[in-house]
């Protein structure tokens, strides 16, 4: 009789751990929740990231910098004109702190971590956010770009911010059939929502927001491989463009 109570146990335990075996597996097969575009957030296991944060936590020390560049590839592809970079921003003593494939988080990682600390710009020229185009919404885009301006005007409150607009970008990744696997149209929905969002951002004084993406447009609306190869990254031509574009207004800031 006493193998009863103890056979009644074991199959009560076994009905119990069967039946919470799926629920089990459910939550395992569970996507990983978005990481929060404005959250501070390292590129963990990434070298790179960590030589050239290092690097600019150097050059914030050495100084001085009158103008400096902040953001992703797309910053820190100025390398690819040294001759244009010097021809209108040389004056004006500058830095480039771009990472390529940042995403916002990881601008506001590195700001938290002391890239701004020690170096006195007048002005901060700031774009960042295409990386976050594929996974965030335009509204989580401008709140983590906010989100960085105040960071830049709370560490440097004389500095100006000259906030540009997102970058457009093209089709790109084709896959084995020569098919576009990221053709552009819808990260170009959620680049249209930040950047209309990020335009009132701009006061009239201390922050000022600059949409230049015309001029890496051709007739038909679309980005001409001459400017931009790879449809995302402008070449030394496509940076010329950049910068004649923004001169009027960053001279002006520098003032």
């Amino acid at each position: 009789m006493k193998l009863l109570p103890r056979l009644f146990a074991f199959c009560l335990c076994s009905l119990l751990i069967a039946g919470s075996a799926p629920v089990m597996r459910a939550q395992a097969a569970a996507p990983a929740a978005t990481v929060d575009a404005s959250a501070a957030l390292p590129k963990r296991a990434n070298a790179r990231f960590y030589e050239l944060h290092a690097s600019f936590l150097k050059r914030a020390k050495e100084g001085p910098v009158g103008v400096l560049f902040l953001g992703d590839s797309i910053t820190e592809g100025w390398t690819k004109a040294p001759a244009v970079w010097q021809e209108h921003f040389g004056k004006y003593q500058p830095a480039n702190f771009g990472i390529g494939g940042d995403q916002t988080q990881h601008v506001i990682w590195r700001i938290e971590d002391g890239e701004l600390d020690g170096v006195r710009p007048k002005v901060v020229v700031l774009m960042i956010g295409t990386n976050n185009s594929g996974s965030h919404t335009g509204g989580q885009i401008a709140a983590a770009d906010e989100k960085i301006v105040g960071l830049i005007r709370a560490r440097l409150p004389e500095a100006k911010v000259l906030l540009l607009a997102i970058f457009p970008r093209g089709p790109r990744a084709k896959n084995k059939e020569g098919v576009f696997t990221d053709d552009g149209v819808k990260r170009m929905a959620v680049i249209h929502e930040a950047n209309a969002r990020l335009a009132r951002l701009d006061d009239g004084k201390t922050i000022r927001f600059l949409d230049i993406n015309q001029v890496f447009l051709g007739p038909d609306g679309k980005i001409p491989d001459a400017i931009m190869p790879d449809q995302l990254h402008p070449n030394a031509e496509g940076y010329r463009l950049w910068a004649e574009a923004m001169q009027p207004l960053l001279d002006e800031l520098m003032k």
